[in-house]
Protein backbone atom coordinates (compact mmCIF):
# COMPACT_ATOMS: atom_id res chain seq x y z
CA UNK A 1 0.00 0.00 0.00
CA UNK A 2 1.31 3.75 -1.11
CA UNK A 3 1.62 6.04 1.89
CA UNK A 4 -0.76 8.35 1.25
CA UNK A 5 -3.48 4.96 0.80
CA UNK A 6 -2.08 4.45 4.69
CA UNK A 7 -3.14 8.12 5.46
CA UNK A 8 -6.80 7.52 3.50
CA UNK A 9 -6.79 4.27 5.22
CA UNK A 10 -6.49 5.66 8.79
CA UNK A 11 -8.49 8.25 8.34
CA UNK A 12 -11.42 5.95 6.85
CA UNK A 13 -10.87 4.02 9.26
CA UNK A 14 -11.83 6.67 12.64
CA UNK A 15 -14.72 8.40 10.38
CA UNK A 16 -16.24 4.28 10.06
CA UNK A 17 -15.98 4.31 14.33
CA UNK A 18 -17.10 7.34 14.81
CA UNK A 19 -13.93 9.22 15.72
CA UNK A 20 -14.29 11.22 13.43
CA UNK A 21 -18.17 12.38 12.44
CA UNK A 22 -20.04 15.00 10.06
CA UNK A 23 -18.54 18.09 10.07
CA UNK A 24 -15.57 16.80 11.91
CA UNK A 25 -12.25 18.98 11.52
CA UNK A 26 -9.61 16.41 10.38
CA UNK A 27 -5.88 16.63 11.00
CA UNK A 28 -3.93 19.45 8.38
CA UNK A 29 -1.60 18.55 5.73
CA UNK A 30 1.55 19.31 7.76
CA UNK A 31 -0.42 17.53 11.19
CA UNK A 32 -0.79 14.53 9.05
CA UNK A 33 2.51 14.58 7.90
CA UNK A 34 4.44 14.90 11.08
CA UNK A 35 2.08 12.29 12.83
CA UNK A 36 2.66 9.70 9.42
CA UNK A 37 6.59 11.11 8.76
CA UNK A 38 5.79 11.55 5.45
CA UNK A 39 6.25 14.73 3.72
CA UNK A 40 3.51 17.10 3.01
CA UNK A 41 3.35 16.55 -0.86
CA UNK A 42 1.98 12.93 0.33
CA UNK A 43 -0.22 14.08 2.98
CA UNK A 44 -1.71 16.68 0.98
CA UNK A 45 -2.49 13.95 -1.96
CA UNK A 46 -4.11 11.63 1.00
CA UNK A 47 -6.30 15.23 1.53
CA UNK A 48 -7.34 15.22 -1.82
CA UNK A 49 -8.31 11.37 -2.53
CA UNK A 50 -10.51 11.52 0.13
CA UNK A 51 -11.79 14.91 -1.33
CA UNK A 52 -12.35 12.67 -4.82
CA UNK A 53 -14.44 10.32 -2.99
CA UNK A 54 -16.76 12.70 -1.57
CA UNK A 55 -15.66 11.89 2.14
CA UNK A 56 -14.27 14.92 3.16
CA UNK A 57 -14.55 19.13 1.72
CA UNK A 58 -12.01 21.62 1.86
CA UNK A 59 -12.34 24.71 3.31
CA UNK A 60 -10.64 27.48 2.11
CA UNK A 61 -8.76 29.68 5.17
CA UNK A 62 -10.15 26.85 7.10
CA UNK A 63 -9.27 23.29 7.10
CA UNK A 64 -10.56 20.05 5.79
CA UNK A 65 -13.57 18.51 7.31
CA UNK A 66 -15.86 15.64 7.14
CA UNK A 67 -18.90 16.09 4.79
CA UNK A 68 -21.87 16.17 6.30
CA UNK A 69 -23.54 14.05 4.24
CA UNK A 70 -21.71 10.71 4.00
CA UNK A 71 -21.85 8.05 1.62
CA UNK A 72 -22.65 4.85 2.50
CA UNK A 73 -19.30 3.62 3.82
CA UNK A 74 -19.97 -0.46 3.91
CA UNK A 75 -19.44 0.39 0.25
CA UNK A 76 -16.32 2.44 0.33
CA UNK A 77 -13.12 0.39 -0.49
CA UNK A 78 -9.38 0.81 -0.68
CA UNK A 79 -7.68 2.17 -2.05
CA UNK A 80 -10.13 4.65 -3.20
CA UNK A 81 -11.26 5.10 -7.10
CA UNK A 82 -13.08 7.93 -7.51
CA UNK A 83 -16.36 9.45 -5.88
CA UNK A 84 -18.60 6.90 -3.71
CA UNK A 85 -21.92 7.31 -5.06
CA UNK A 86 -24.33 8.74 -2.26
CA UNK A 87 -27.67 7.58 -1.83
CA UNK A 88 -30.49 9.96 -2.75
CA UNK A 89 -32.53 10.52 0.50
CA UNK A 90 -36.62 10.74 0.44
CA UNK A 91 -37.33 14.81 0.61
CA UNK A 92 -37.52 15.95 3.77
CA UNK A 93 -41.03 17.01 5.24
CA UNK A 94 -41.69 19.80 7.40
CA UNK A 95 -45.01 20.99 9.08
CA UNK A 96 -45.92 24.61 9.79
CA UNK A 97 -48.36 24.36 13.17
CA UNK A 98 -50.31 27.96 13.07
CA UNK A 99 -53.54 29.64 14.58
CA UNK A 100 -54.91 30.85 11.83
CA UNK A 101 -54.63 32.66 8.17
CA UNK A 102 -55.64 36.31 7.08
CA UNK A 103 -55.17 38.96 4.80
CA UNK A 104 -54.17 40.89 7.28
CA UNK A 105 -51.59 38.55 8.96
CA UNK A 106 -50.57 34.92 8.59
CA UNK A 107 -51.56 33.87 4.30
CA UNK A 108 -48.06 36.02 3.12
CA UNK A 109 -46.59 34.21 6.33
CA UNK A 110 -47.26 30.94 4.73
CA UNK A 111 -46.91 31.50 1.32
CA UNK A 112 -43.45 32.09 1.62
CA UNK A 113 -42.44 29.27 4.21
CA UNK A 114 -44.43 27.04 1.17
CA UNK A 115 -42.16 28.53 -1.62
CA UNK A 116 -38.91 28.47 0.03
CA UNK A 117 -40.03 24.61 1.29
CA UNK A 118 -39.38 24.36 -2.59
CA UNK A 119 -36.96 25.61 -3.06
CA UNK A 120 -35.17 23.15 -0.58
CA UNK A 121 -37.12 20.44 -1.99
CA UNK A 122 -39.22 19.85 1.02
CA UNK A 123 -42.64 18.71 1.68
CA UNK A 124 -44.62 21.44 3.72
CA UNK A 125 -48.04 20.45 6.24
CA UNK A 126 -49.91 22.69 7.31
CA UNK A 127 -51.95 22.13 10.66
CA UNK A 128 -54.05 24.98 11.83
CA UNK A 129 -55.10 25.28 15.69
CA UNK A 130 -57.61 27.95 15.64
CA UNK A 131 -55.57 29.41 18.50
CA UNK A 132 -56.88 26.54 20.54
CA UNK A 133 -53.60 25.53 22.92
CA UNK A 134 -55.15 21.80 23.09
CA UNK A 135 -55.01 21.83 19.36
CA UNK A 136 -51.41 22.96 19.70
CA UNK A 137 -50.33 20.73 21.82
CA UNK A 138 -52.06 17.71 19.56
CA UNK A 139 -51.12 18.68 16.67
CA UNK A 140 -47.32 18.80 17.92
CA UNK A 141 -47.93 15.78 19.70
CA UNK A 142 -49.06 13.67 16.56
CA UNK A 143 -46.59 15.02 13.93
CA UNK A 144 -43.57 14.12 16.29
CA UNK A 145 -45.25 10.89 17.64
CA UNK A 146 -45.44 9.31 13.70
CA UNK A 147 -42.68 10.63 12.78
CA UNK A 148 -44.20 12.12 10.07
CA UNK A 149 -42.36 14.64 10.38
CA UNK A 150 -38.32 15.79 10.14
CA UNK A 151 -39.08 19.46 12.28
CA UNK A 152 -41.91 21.82 13.25
CA UNK A 153 -42.19 25.52 11.97
CA UNK A 154 -44.70 26.71 15.17
CA UNK A 155 -46.61 30.04 15.11
CA UNK A 156 -47.23 29.60 18.56
CA UNK A 157 -51.38 30.28 20.30
CA UNK A 158 -51.77 33.41 22.39
CA UNK A 159 -52.05 31.52 26.01
CA UNK A 160 -51.53 32.45 29.52
CA UNK A 161 -49.37 29.74 29.70
CA UNK A 162 -46.78 27.56 27.79
CA UNK A 163 -47.77 24.46 25.78
CA UNK A 164 -46.65 21.45 27.71
CA UNK A 165 -45.78 19.96 24.27
CA UNK A 166 -43.71 22.25 22.58
CA UNK A 167 -41.73 22.72 26.11
CA UNK A 168 -40.90 19.18 25.85
CA UNK A 169 -39.77 18.87 22.25
CA UNK A 170 -37.99 22.16 22.52
CA UNK A 171 -36.31 20.52 25.25
CA UNK A 172 -35.48 16.50 24.02
CA UNK A 173 -33.67 18.64 21.14
CA UNK A 174 -36.26 18.22 18.27
CA UNK A 175 -36.12 20.10 15.62
CA UNK A 176 -37.92 23.40 15.83
CA UNK A 177 -38.59 26.94 14.67
CA UNK A 178 -40.64 29.65 16.21
CA UNK A 179 -42.31 32.11 13.87
CA UNK A 180 -44.11 35.70 15.36
CA UNK A 181 -42.70 35.55 18.62
CA UNK A 182 -40.63 33.60 21.58
CA UNK A 183 -40.78 31.54 24.50
CA UNK A 184 -39.17 34.09 27.00
CA UNK A 185 -35.93 32.07 28.60
CA UNK A 186 -36.54 28.87 26.24
CA UNK A 187 -33.87 28.30 23.97
CA UNK A 188 -35.59 27.74 20.85
CA UNK A 189 -34.84 29.24 17.07
CA UNK A 190 -37.33 32.31 17.01
CA UNK A 191 -37.83 34.30 13.72
CA UNK A 192 -39.88 37.63 14.02
CA UNK A 193 -40.32 41.26 14.46
CA UNK A 194 -38.32 43.58 16.91
CA UNK A 195 -41.64 43.93 18.77
CA UNK A 196 -40.32 46.41 21.07
CA UNK A 197 -38.40 48.33 18.46
CA UNK A 198 -41.29 48.74 16.22
CA UNK A 199 -43.75 49.61 18.97
CA UNK A 200 -41.26 52.41 20.21
CA UNK A 201 -41.27 53.53 16.88
CA UNK A 202 -44.50 53.74 16.20
CA UNK A 203 -45.29 55.56 19.57
CA UNK A 204 -43.08 57.99 18.76
CA UNK A 205 -44.44 58.90 15.96
CA UNK A 206 -47.77 59.33 17.33
CA UNK A 207 -45.82 61.90 19.80
CA UNK A 208 -43.49 63.55 17.18
CA UNK A 209 -47.42 64.46 15.43
CA UNK A 210 -48.19 66.49 18.87
CA UNK A 211 -50.10 63.58 20.65
CA UNK A 212 -49.20 63.77 24.25
CA UNK A 213 -52.22 61.11 25.82
CA UNK A 214 -51.60 57.69 24.14
CA UNK A 215 -53.65 54.48 24.95
CA UNK A 216 -52.14 51.21 23.86
CA UNK A 217 -54.93 48.27 23.69
CA UNK A 218 -54.19 44.68 23.10
CA UNK A 219 -55.64 41.10 24.77
CA UNK A 220 -53.96 40.01 28.00
CA UNK A 221 -50.58 40.06 27.43
CA UNK A 222 -49.01 37.50 29.88
CA UNK A 223 -46.77 34.73 27.75
CA UNK A 224 -47.45 36.23 24.35
CA UNK A 225 -43.91 37.39 23.86
CA UNK A 226 -45.28 39.60 20.81
CA UNK A 227 -48.15 41.64 23.15
CA UNK A 228 -45.53 42.03 25.77
CA UNK A 229 -42.49 43.23 23.86
CA UNK A 230 -44.77 45.92 22.14
CA UNK A 231 -46.21 46.66 25.60
CA UNK A 232 -42.69 47.06 26.18
CA UNK A 233 -41.70 48.81 23.25
CA UNK A 234 -45.00 51.65 23.86
CA UNK A 235 -43.73 52.31 27.32
CA UNK A 236 -40.31 52.60 26.18
CA UNK A 237 -41.22 55.61 24.07
CA UNK A 238 -42.52 57.88 27.09
CA UNK A 239 -39.25 57.66 28.77
CA UNK A 240 -38.07 61.55 29.55
CA UNK A 241 -41.28 62.61 30.30
CA UNK A 242 -42.41 62.80 26.44
CA UNK A 243 -46.26 62.12 27.28
CA UNK A 244 -48.97 60.00 28.80
CA UNK A 245 -49.09 56.40 28.13
CA UNK A 246 -52.47 54.69 28.97
CA UNK A 247 -53.14 50.93 29.00
CA UNK A 248 -56.02 48.37 28.38
CA UNK A 249 -55.25 45.04 27.87
CA UNK A 250 -58.21 43.27 29.05
CA UNK A 251 -59.62 42.78 25.43
CA UNK A 252 -60.46 39.30 24.47
CA UNK A 253 -63.17 39.24 21.34
CA UNK A 254 -60.05 39.51 19.02
CA UNK A 255 -58.41 36.35 19.91
CA UNK A 256 -58.82 32.89 17.74
CA UNK A 257 -61.90 31.39 18.92
CA UNK A 258 -63.19 34.20 21.05
CA UNK A 259 -64.66 36.34 17.96
CA UNK A 260 -68.18 36.31 18.66
CA UNK A 261 -71.10 38.91 18.51
CA UNK A 262 -71.18 38.86 22.20
CA UNK A 263 -67.93 39.39 22.94
CA UNK A 264 -67.13 41.87 20.28
CA UNK A 265 -69.61 44.15 21.88
CA UNK A 266 -68.47 43.12 25.07
CA UNK A 267 -65.34 44.48 23.65
CA UNK A 268 -66.83 47.91 22.11
CA UNK A 269 -68.41 48.82 25.47
CA UNK A 270 -65.26 48.31 27.46
CA UNK A 271 -63.42 50.62 25.15
CA UNK A 272 -66.22 53.28 25.19
CA UNK A 273 -66.20 53.00 28.60
CA UNK A 274 -62.40 53.39 28.90
CA UNK A 275 -62.50 56.51 26.22
CA UNK A 276 -65.21 57.97 28.84
CA UNK A 277 -62.92 57.74 31.35
CA UNK A 278 -60.01 59.11 29.94
CA UNK A 279 -61.18 61.80 27.60
CA UNK A 280 -57.53 63.33 27.04
CA UNK A 281 -56.34 60.23 25.23
CA UNK A 282 -56.59 61.55 21.18
CA UNK A 283 -54.52 58.64 20.16
CA UNK A 284 -55.16 54.80 20.40
CA UNK A 285 -52.27 52.20 19.47
CA UNK A 286 -54.63 48.82 19.09
CA UNK A 287 -51.86 45.96 19.00
CA UNK A 288 -53.28 44.23 15.84
CA UNK A 289 -55.25 45.29 12.76
CA UNK A 290 -58.86 43.68 13.86
CA UNK A 291 -58.46 45.29 17.09
CA UNK A 292 -57.91 48.28 15.10
CA UNK A 293 -61.13 47.84 13.80
CA UNK A 294 -62.60 47.72 16.54
CA UNK A 295 -61.23 50.53 18.07
CA UNK A 296 -62.03 52.89 15.40
CA UNK A 297 -65.33 51.77 15.35
CA UNK A 298 -66.37 52.36 19.28
CA UNK A 299 -64.64 55.30 19.10
CA UNK A 300 -66.41 56.82 15.65
CA UNK A 301 -63.47 58.16 14.27
CA UNK A 302 -62.49 60.64 16.59
CA UNK A 303 -59.61 59.63 17.71
CA UNK A 304 -56.49 58.37 15.64
CA UNK A 305 -56.26 54.75 15.81
CA UNK A 306 -52.70 53.10 14.78
CA UNK A 307 -51.55 49.10 14.56
CA UNK A 308 -49.34 46.33 13.57
CA UNK A 309 -50.12 44.94 10.36
CA UNK A 310 -52.43 46.09 7.60
CA UNK A 311 -54.22 44.23 4.71
CA UNK A 312 -53.98 47.08 2.69
CA UNK A 313 -56.33 47.28 -0.18
CA UNK A 314 -56.92 43.39 0.00
CA UNK A 315 -60.13 43.86 2.35
CA UNK A 316 -62.95 46.57 2.55
CA UNK A 317 -61.80 48.49 5.91
CA UNK A 318 -60.25 51.67 7.00
CA UNK A 319 -56.54 52.21 6.42
CA UNK A 320 -54.27 53.09 9.54
CA UNK A 321 -51.23 54.14 10.26
CA UNK A 322 -49.74 50.94 10.86
CA UNK A 323 -46.21 48.79 11.67
CA UNK A 324 -45.83 46.63 8.05
CA UNK A 325 -44.29 43.14 9.44
CA UNK A 326 -41.96 41.72 6.73
CA UNK A 327 -43.95 38.29 6.50
CA UNK A 328 -42.30 36.84 3.19
CA UNK A 329 -38.77 37.29 4.84
CA UNK A 330 -39.95 35.91 8.32
CA UNK A 331 -41.30 32.84 6.36
CA UNK A 332 -38.06 32.40 4.35
CA UNK A 333 -35.85 33.17 7.38
CA UNK A 334 -37.50 30.16 9.31
CA UNK A 335 -37.60 27.44 6.93
CA UNK A 336 -33.63 28.08 6.47
CA UNK A 337 -33.45 27.71 10.11
CA UNK A 338 -35.30 24.48 10.29
CA UNK A 339 -33.35 23.06 7.32
CA UNK A 340 -30.19 24.29 8.94
CA UNK A 341 -30.65 22.48 12.14
CA UNK A 342 -32.07 19.83 9.97
CA UNK A 343 -28.67 19.38 8.62
CA UNK A 344 -26.72 19.46 12.32
CA UNK A 345 -25.76 22.93 12.19
CA UNK A 346 -25.82 25.57 14.76
CA UNK A 347 -28.70 28.33 14.45
CA UNK A 348 -28.99 31.36 16.62
CA UNK A 349 -31.91 31.62 19.28
CA UNK A 350 -33.24 34.88 17.96
CA UNK A 351 -33.47 36.44 14.65
CA UNK A 352 -35.10 39.71 13.78
CA UNK A 353 -36.69 40.27 10.34
CA UNK A 354 -37.19 44.62 9.33
CA UNK A 355 -40.47 46.16 9.72
CA UNK A 356 -41.58 49.85 8.26
CA UNK A 357 -43.61 51.94 9.40
CA UNK A 358 -46.66 53.02 6.91
CA UNK A 359 -49.06 55.75 7.01
CA UNK A 360 -52.68 55.53 5.92
CA UNK A 361 -51.97 56.36 2.57
CA UNK A 362 -49.71 53.64 2.26
CA UNK A 363 -46.39 55.40 2.16
CA UNK A 364 -43.65 53.37 4.54
CA UNK A 365 -40.37 53.80 5.84
CA UNK A 366 -38.18 50.71 6.60
CA UNK A 367 -36.91 50.49 10.16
Amino acid sequence: MLLYEEICARLLDQIRRGVLGPGDRVASEMELAAEFNVSRITSKRALEVLREAGLVERVRGKGTFVVRALPDLSEVTMPLRGRVATPRRAARTVALVVPDLSDSYGLELMCAIEERCAEHETHLIVRRTHGRQADEEKAVDSLVATGEVDGLIVFPVHGDFYNASLLRQVLDGYPIVLVDRHLSGIPVAAVHTDNVAAARALTSRLLDQGHRHIAFLSPPPVNTSSIEDRLDGFRAAFEGGRGYAYELTELRSTLPGSTTPEAIRGDVEVIRAFRDRFPEVTAYFACEYNLARMTDRALGGDQVVVCFDSPGDSIDGPLFLHVRQNQAEMGRMAVDLLVARLRGETVPNLSYVPFELVDAEGNGSVT
